[in-house]
């Protein structure tokens, strides 16, 4: 009998060496899968950080890409307004050029209608910001023919600050 139950033993052992080493294998595919699983979740999560950053970066840009075009658009309005404040000072500079022209090239003519301005004791003292003959005329209440006439020799266009000009007598 003591041999058979060594035959039985004998061959019982092989068996649970299977069963232990099937099992351990299942054991360890089930170790395997869970860590493979839980390397996914961390890389997952690694990449859901990775976005939330760039998308906090794509926000941080588009408000500074805001506060550039409201800027953009203030130096826009600023240098139109500087711009608009040029092309009126042109004009009347080009007007004022003209009228100097015109009345360097009018010809005194003896008829009653030429201007018989006079000088009256009332003098101007050339300014700051003084730029022409037509702003003094106009601050004055004369014409600037009339200026111009109780002033000949003035070079209008080469005002001196403190420079003494006539004023046409009040009619």
């Amino acid at each position: 009998m003591d041999n058979i139950s060594r035959d039985s033993n004998s061959s019982f052992l092989p068996m649970a060496g299977v069963i232990i080493g099937a099992i351990a294998l299942l054991l360890g595919g089930i170790a395997l899968a869970k860590s493979s699983k839980a390397a996914t979740e961390e890389a997952l999560t690694a990449q859901v950080g990775r976005i939330d950053e760039a998308t906090k970066s794509a926000s941080d840009a588009a408000v500074k890409a805001d506060r550039a075009n409201t800027n953009v658009k203030a130096l826009q309005d600023s240098m139109q307004g500087a711009f608009n404040e040029v092309s009126k000072s042109l004009s009347l500079m080009t007007t004022e050029i003209q009228e100097l022209k015109a009345a360097k090239a009018a010809k005194p003519v003896a008829n009653s209608n030429a201007s018989t301005a006079t000088a009256g004791k009332d003098e101007y003292i050339v300014k700051a910001g003084d730029v022409s003959g037509t702003k003094i005329a106009a601050a004055n209440g004369v014409k600037l023919s009339d200026l111009m006439a109780v002033n000949p020799g003035v070079e209008w266009n080469k005002l001196k600050i403190g420079q003494k000009l006539k004023l046409p007598a009040k009619k």
